[in-house]
């Protein structure tokens, strides 16, 4: 990894768009850490640092680490890229219900642009929304619960909607920070605007272990990610290498085909989509228990005891369950038998053994059944391992987090594909000067 960074930053070329992600994702940081305008920031800071390692802002912890910190915060960019995975995740799902998405999605790089379109109007929306929420909990003190100081300053209409204005702004700012960084750096930009947020917050989680639970439990824990990083490397790595053989044919004068390859199919297929959508159908009983805390009831205790906190073992098997059945349900919804056996048919492509069309379709089916319950049974191992950190008392639930398997998982997937992205374009480059 290394030897490919020193070579990226001796060619000019590479070198220049290196410089430009690593100034824009500062940028990034920096809007992260500005308050917005209406809120005090040393009553935030003071909440914090109460119900820090308690279960009081459990329903915001996903949201947080993908936002870097700066969600709890209420700063400038505090909705960060949230609204725009969101609105992606609901355009990608539209595809399989609505047939004009799916006529879009086939027309190629134009049709791809209006979804994109589409995703970053909807994107706002939600972005308004999830503003406005937050404004509002904060105003009403149940943003970080057991906190006694006033966090909003100015609680006036006036003052609440030009608070949700700029967060706003601050949405669409991290949207065209992610997308420039695609365009004209290195990497996926908004895998690596999370990449960022989660790393962000590393050392300081490491620092409050080491002070709460001492050198031994630190060790022990920072030897559990060391394990856990390996195994997910290896785990996502691993892929299924179907052979696929090209015919020959005659187009004109020129022949095509006669050619070997495969189709990959990995063995973590759904990514860590599974994760966040389990996270977010058990932050939604919460949610609503805390938006009507006036009301109590049996309903409200059985939501508190099982599915609030995160070492009970119903919250554990209940979430292990959710990410199951995600996992088929996305990579079902993402991977169509169908549609692979037809493109492979129309160029000419076969599985040898088996006949193009029907039987090339049920057996791609098949084998994707078979890697995807090793996929999802480890998507469900690592996402729980924070819990069982929780459970053992190594770390409070707002540490678990930073240090669990979701966090690995992103870590992990985002540093591969860029590492991926840079040797390739040093490739091309040594490639190019051959030539020349």
């Amino acid at each position: 990894m290394l030897p490919a960074f020193v070579s990226a930053f001796r060619t000019p070329d590479l070198r220049r768009k290196l410089l430009f992600t690593l100034g824009l994702l500062a940028l990034y940081r920096l809007g992260a850490t500005l308050p917005s305008p209406g809120v005090d920031y040393k009553s935030i800071r003071t909440c914090i640092d109460i119900v820090s390692g308690g279960d009081s802002a459990g329903i915001y912890q996903l949201i947080d680490l993908f936002s870097g910190g700066s969600m709890l915060q209420l700063s400038v960019f505090a909705i960060g890229i949230v609204p725009y995975i969101t609105a992606g995740i609901i355009t990608q799902l539209l595809t399989v219900v609505i047939p004009r998405f799916e006529e879009l999605r086939k027309e190629g790089q134009s049709g791809q642009a209006k979804i994109t379109q589409y995703t970053r109007y909807l994107a706002m929306i939600l972005a308004v929304l999830q503003a406005s929420a937050l404004v509002a909990l904060a105003a009403r003190g149940q943003l970080l619960r057991g906190c006694p100081a006033d966090i909003v300053a100015d609680k006036s209409l006036f003052g609440m909607v030009v608070t949700v204005l700029v967060m706003t702004a601050g949405a669409a700012v991290v949207m065209w920070i992610g997308e420039l960084v695609t365009e004209r750096g290195v990497g996926n930009g908004m895998s690596l605007l999370i990449f960022v947020g989660i790393v962000a917050r590393i050392p300081s989680q490491g620092k409050s272990i080491l002070d709460s639970k001492g050198v031994l439990i630190f060790a022990a824990v920072c030897v559990a990610m060391l394990l856990t990083l390996v195994g997910v490397i290896f785990v996502e790595q691993g892929q299924r290498r179907i052979p696929v053989q090209y015919a020959k044919r005659v187009v004109g004068r020129k022949m095509y085909g006669n050619s070997s390859t495969y189709l990959p199919l990995k063995v973590n297929q759904a990514g860590v989509i599974p994760v966040i959508f389990a996270s977010s159908l058990l932050y939604i009983p919460t949610l609503l228990a805390r938006l009507d805390p006036q009301s109590s009831g049996k309903w409200q205790e059985l939501i508190e005891k099982y599915l609030v906190t995160p070492g009970n073992p119903v919250y554990v098997t209940v979430y292990f369950a959710l990410i199951l059945f995600f996992t088929y349900f996305y990579v079902a919804i993402t991977f169509d038998p169908a549609e692979r056996a037809d493109e492979m048919k129309k160029f000419g492509g076969f599985i040898p053994g088996y006949r193009p069309g029907r039987p090339t379709e049920n057996y791609l089916g098949y084998v994707l059944s078979r890697i995807t319950l090793p996929g999802s049974v480890y998507l469900g191992a690592v996402a729980v391992l924070p819990n069982l950190l929780v459970h053992f008392g190594a770390v409070g639930s707002a540490q678990s987090l930073a240090f669990g398997g979701t966090s690995v998982l992103i870590v992990v997937s985002v540093g591969l594909d860029t590492i991926k992205q840079i040797q390739s374009q040093l490739i091309s480059k040594r490639y190019t000067g051959f030539l020349r």
